[in-house]
């Protein structure tokens, strides 16, 4: 029995059938085994394509993202339960951002992203043999889409008349020089329209910077001139060499060597377009007017220096103006114009503002100096909301919310120190109107009009390609201001010991202030409006819209 085991252990033949054999056996496992291995890779691929398309469906529709996801979900072949989750949140495009700091949520204000979690199971033939008897196997995919539903918008004020010698003196005064430009000036000015962007590469080729961001760029300190010339740079490459680059070309002169500086990120704020490499230039058109760009750089410069100014207006009534006028802070982080998504908000500055006129009178009274102080709160302009016509453009629009700012208004004796204290408002006592040595006129007045509700504010395709500007009024701002005030004013009339009483010289007074009401209002408008605001009301334009749908973002 021995010799006979002996004999079978040394035996060699039919060794290589026996071990062809065994690894038919291992062959056979390994095909099972890739078939379901194969199968789970191209239900995952599969699964990943469904999760894409549901979350760029959600993205695209983000008032009704869950639906929209699981409606994706089932035309690809999956039951509504395999949709796990739709997660509404802020996508930004920051490559200094690690790919899971991109998207945050809950969103930051208004979301412009979607997250899409799909689980599915992918059945398994053999290898349910090696896994105790589990028949599937579960896949999750997730995916992320933003959409780019974008508008650029401003707020501000505009000019309805112009004077060239009071546009001169204020904002000269702002920009910490002095103008002499004319009204065609002005008016060509006002009809330049150049691109930020164009404007803002420009102003990086000026500081000699490259490879640096729009953000970075944005939050350091410019000269005010630097920041004309690149102005200056930008109109003429845009429109050429024509009356608005020869009025641009004068204010440049007129600042050189000048040191003062602003912070442009106060100017302009191009939203997610700031991790951007300057000299980019992006699909959204961001066009503004020169004068607006100019007006809005002269009210950030001055900062909370006061504007103090005379000007000769031959406005009927009015032998003189004087303006004494402060811009306090806009809002922190906020600017006059924007790029952004639904929530993106724009400001004007609060200001104040001391005109006195002195009036031409008539019989015994031969002037009236009238003292007018106006205090303008802030005005907001907030992205309501952005309808992307697709596939025809023309059919989109951009509906803003406008908040005028709330006007205070007094005809009264104000001191600069309570002009320059935005803590508190003032409270002044009686004006002297009139001053003939024993007899003297004081008059006091008070008028405030506002409404703290946003006014929806729609803009089409055609008024965004045209640049329209809309004024929204406060509700109730019924008449003019001046109107207004006479409707509060109180008169006295002062005799002093050696005086004598002179008939009807209170309604004397009263009837050359009330003749002259329409100059008085043009005075305000156009003092307020070159700093930018309006009295009880808010002009807002739309510079462009952006709809390139949702994209898949990592």
């Amino acid at each position: 029995m021995r010799n006979l085991l002996r004999r079978f252990i040394s035996d060699t033949r039919g060794n290589f059938a026996i071990m062809g054999a065994g690894c038919m056996v291992l062959v056979l496992g390994c095909t099972a085994l890739g078939v379901d291995v194969g199968a789970i890779y191209a239900d995952r691929r599969k699964a990943q394509s469904a999760a894409d398309l549901a979350a760029i469906v959600a993205a695209g529709n983000l008032g009704k993202a869950a639906s929209a996801a699981a409606a994706t979900v089932t035309a690809n072949g999956y039951p509504a339960r395999a949709l796990l989750s739709v997660e509404l949140g802020t996508f930004t495009a920051n490559a200094a951002l690690t790919p899971q700091a991109r998207f945050v949520t809950p969103a930051t204000g208004a979301p412009n992203a979607a997250r899409v979690t799909l689980r599915t199971e992918t059945p398994l033939y053999f290898a349910r043999m090696f896994a105790g008897g589990v028949n599937h196997f579960d896949i999750t995919t997730r995916a992320t889409a933003a959409s780019t539903a974008l508008a650029s918008f401003a707020i501000g004020s505009r000019l309805l008349a112009l004077n060239g010698g009071l546009l001169n003196a204020v904002l000269g005064r702002m920009l910490g020089t002095t103008l002499s430009l004319s009204v065609m000036d002005y008016q060509a000015l006002i009809d330049a329209r150049i691109d930020a962007f164009d404007f803002l590469n420009a102003l990086a080729t000026r500081l000699d910077l490259t490879g640096v961001t729009y953000d970075s760029m944005l939050s350091g300190e410019v000269k005010v001139a630097d920041i004309v010339a690149a102005m200056l740079s930008a109109q003429q490459a845009a429109n050429g060499i024509n009356a608005a680059t020869a009025a641009l070309s004068n204010v440049s002169l007129a600042l050189a060597g000048l040191s003062t500086t602003i912070v442009p990120g106060k100017l302009l704020d191009v939203g997610p377009y700031m991790p951007m490499t300057v000299g980019s230039k992006p699909k959204t058109g961001v066009g503004v007017s020169v004068f607006d760009l100019l007006s809005a750089t002269g009210a950030i410069a001055n900062g909370t220096n006061q504007i103090a100014a005379a000007a000769d207006l031959g406005l009927p009534g009015i032998a003189a103006v004087s303006v004494r006028a402060t811009i306090g802070e806009r809002p922190q982080g906020k600017s006059w114009m924007t790029v952004g998504t639904e929530g993106a908000s724009v400001h004007t500055a609060q200001t104040r503002v001391l005109v006195t006129i002195k009036l031409i009178g008539a019989g015994a009274v031969s002037a009236v100096n009238l003292p007018l102080y106006v205090e303008v709160a802030s005005g907001t302009a907030t992205l309501d909301g952005v309808s992307c016509g697709r596939p025809d453009i023309a059919t989109s629009s951009v509906t803003l919310g406008v908040t005028p700012g709330i006007v205070d208004a007094w005809i009264g004796d104000v001191s600069v120190a309570e002009m320059t204290n935005f803590t508190s408002k003032p409270d002044p006592g009686a004006a002297t109107l009139v001053n003939l040595g024993a007899i003297t006129v004081t008059g006091r007045a008070h008028a405030g009009m506002g409404n703290t509700q946003p006014t929806a504010v729609s803009f089409s395709y055609s008024d965004i390609v045209a640049r329209t500007k809309k004024t929204v009024t406060t509700t109730d701002f019924t008449s003019s201001l001046t109107a207004s005030l006479l409707g509060d004013l109180s008169l006295k009339v002062n005799v002093g010991p050696l005086g004598l009483p002179i008939p009807g010289l209170g309604p004397a007074v009263a009837g050359i202030i009330s003749g002259a009401t329409g100059s008085i209002d043009q005075v305000l408008a156009q003092v307020l409006a070159t700093l930018g605001i309006g009295i009880g009301q808010a002009d807002v334009w739309v510079s462009g819209i952006r709809c390139d749908g949702a994209v898949l973002v990592n």
